[in-house]
């Protein structure tokens, strides 16, 4: 007969799967913007995710922000009607993310890192994880502090 695992054991693993679920965000058709940028800004502190009727032209950013739409759904405007998600976590690249919208949902996004008083446009760095541009952005903003 096998016997079950210690319950400190059991606790341990219980927690490391409620951490895991929540170190991931699943974007479906359902899921309202303001509600994914809220969930990536809970996870990502030092990021933000900005969603666009247009790809951004490179070098600047004149394409139309879906500021004004938050409270509308991912289905509302997506280009591209499937049933599939998007499973954002800490181990995407920024590259990864932006294709991830575009090629399941047909919508534009870019992130931001925060860098002190001012947001970067993270095009230069999309090679970096999420993870990796969040560390980066609380250093910068942690410096910023310690100038101030």
């Amino acid at each position: 007969m096998e016997q079950s695992p210690p319950i400190d054991m059991q606790r341990d693993i219980m927690e490391n799967d409620l951490k895991e679920r929540k170190m991931k965000i699943v974007v479906n058709d359902d899921k309202k913007i303001s509600t994914i940028q809220q969930e990536f800004s809970d996870l990502f502190p030092y990021l933000k995710l900005v969603f666009f009727e247009k790809a951004p032209k490179i070098g600047g950013l004149s394409a139309k922000i879906i500021a004004k739409y938050l409270d509308k759904t991912i289905e509302q405007y997506s280009t591209i009607r499937h049933t599939e998600t998007l499973t954002i976590t800490p181990q995407m690249t920024v590259a990864d993310l932006k294709h991830g919208f575009n090629d399941i949902f047909g919508i534009h996004i870019q992130v931001f890192r925060e860098s002190g008083k001012a947001w970067l446009d993270a095009t230069i760095t999309e090679g970096w994880t999420l993870d990796e541009q969040n560390r980066q952005g609380k250093a910068l903003s942690e410096k910023e502090v310690k100038k101030s």
